[in-house]
């Protein structure tokens, strides 16, 4: 399979994971990252944070545009999951894949 069509496939997989869950598009990104790109494990994960940060505020926006998005009951939420995901990186970076 064409490199250019791998990447289509696997971005495709995340967009529709993001649309349907709100987010969640890395369950595809990092396998396939490690098995059709032969990225190196701790790199996928990288990688894929940085596919899913956009495409969960595309998500976002579709979800607040269509009245189902209710951004004051998310907000306390923020506060542990920024918490969460600082340590979650700074703890990543020191663990083997």
């Amino acid at each position: 399979m064409k490199k250019e069509m791998k990447y289509v496939i696997i971005g495709l997989l995340a967009g529709l994971a993001n649309g349907f869950f709100g987010s969640g598009g890395g369950m595809f990104l990092v396998p396939l990252f490690c098995k059709w790109v032969r990225m190196d494990d701790k790199k996928a994960f990288a990688t894929s944070l940085c596919v899913v940060l956009p495409l969960s505020l595309v998500s976002a926006f579709v979800y607040f545009r269509n009245g189902s998005l209710d951004i004051a009951q998310a907000l306390p939420y923020l506060a542990g999951g920024l918490l969460g995901g600082t340590l979650g990186g700074i703890v990543f970076k020191k663990i083997s894949a």
